[in-house]
């Protein structure tokens, strides 16, 4: 299973193309929308999101609600289009007062770009280098979530830091998270504690008055997986490349970790590693949860735990300096519409890349062609290994 997005932030519409889907799945455009609702949301967000009330449209792949295991094409509309008409055609001349952006921003894709494909208007870089991208992922992620979901598997995210505020954890806390969903989604900023969801508000409301832009830290978890998916024979089949690699796809993501993450570098040896034991009922299991749900590339059953850190949004209200690209001289950067801070949204988007790379996998394990083979052969797995354990 996997995706193809295309369109402009300013264009007429965002689409997606999503392959791979077994036959026999049950869509629901209501519960894409949802998600697509969870990442507009959030403390700090800035214009666009009062602009914008996105939704989207299933236009092949499914009839009468279950897919057909053919491509399924998604499409979501830019209403912010209506005012970019002239400046975003994709055919005809440019206006004669066509103003090009040529103060490019520190910390986003605008120089780079501009550089890599010889263009003087970094408007050809910025609006697809544009997080705007990631609504088409949320959506397309809505047919893995759905696939997932009938196996049993649940994602979820929380925000456990914004700048300087943060939500602190114990370490059994954090091994095997078990906040209430509600919690979570009624919180400003996706964190399930009412005391740092404030002081993360109040860290917000500073930088918006000093015309500043604050990253933080979020994560993602997965609860329902049976062990043993993914694999070790090569660098291709562990999930921890292939989660590490969806991660970091993310517009501003700049560190990703698994369970313990970085704290592993400071223990010992017997404090970081999960004691093995015996259910009856169950088989195999861990004691603890320190790795995260991952050994050797492959889920061990426990919850899968990945944290990821976001950078501040490069646009500032109080811009960086520059060079002008026309005139070679220093000037002030860019202003785009934009957030003081995105991180609530970004951990949703960060839910969707985690959910197409596990749907992907139990594909690889389970077979691809129709739901029905799918889970009966989920069902003959666990029941095998229950009996190993006897």
């Amino acid at each position: 299973m996997r995706y193809l997005t295309a369109g402009e932030s300013h264009g007429p519409c965002l689409t997606a193309i999503v392959e791979g889907v077994p036959a026999g799945l049950k869509i629901s455009e209501s519960q894409i929308n949802t998600d697509l609702s969870r990442r507009q949301s959030g403390y700090g967000r800035g214009g666009r999101q009062r602009i914008e009330r996105d939704t989207v449209e299933v236009v092949s792949g499914v009839r009468f609600g279950r897919t057909l295991g053919t491509p399924i094409a998604l499409v979501v509309r830019n209403r912010d289009w209506e005012n970019w008409t002239d400046r975003m055609a994709t055919f005809g001349e440019a206006p004669s007062d066509l103003a090009r952006e040529v103060t490019p921003r520190p910390g986003h894709a605008d120089l780079v770009g501009a550089l890599k494909t010889d263009t003087s208007d970094c408007r050809n870089i910025l609006e697809r280098a544009s997080a705007r991208e990631t609504a088409a992922r949320v959506a397309a992620a809505g047919i893995a979530r759905e696939f997932l979901a009938d196996l049993g598997v649940e994602v979820f995210s929380y925000v456990t830091s914004i700048g300087s505020a943060s939500f602190k954890e114990d370490d059994a806390l954090m091994n095997a998270p078990d906040y209430k969903p509600l919690a979570i989604e009624t919180s400003e900023v996706r964190c399930p504690d009412e005391q740092a969801t404030e002081a993360m508000k109040a860290e917000i409301d500073r930088a918006k008055d000093a015309g500043e832009s604050l990253g933080g830290t979020f994560r993602v978890v997965v609860t329902g997986l049976v062990p043993g998916v993914g694999g070790y024979a090569t660098a291709d089949d562990r999930l921890t490349s292939r989660l590490g690699a969806a991660l970091f796809s993310i517009p501003a993501i700049k560190g990703v970790e698994f369970g313990l993450g970085f704290e592993a570098a400071r223990r010992v040896g017997s404090e970081v590693h999960d004691p093995i034991a015996l259910d009856k009922q169950v088989g195999f299991v861990r004691t603890s949860n320190n790795a995260g749900g991952l050994e050797g590339g492959m889920t061990t059953g426990m919850p899968l735990i990945v944290s990821a850190a976001m950078k501040p949004i490069p646009t500032l209200m109080t811009p960086l300096e520059t060079v002008n690209l026309d005139t070679l001289e220093v000037e002030e950067a860019s202003k785009e519409r934009s957030d003081t801070c995105a991180v609530p949204a970004c951990a949703v988007v960060a839910e969707s890349e985690v959910a197409f790379v596990l749907a992907e996998a139990y594909l690889e394990k389970f077979g691809r062609d129709n739901m029905a083979d799918i889970k009966a052969a989920v069902k003959a797995y666990r029941q095998r290994l229950r009996t190993m354990a006897r």
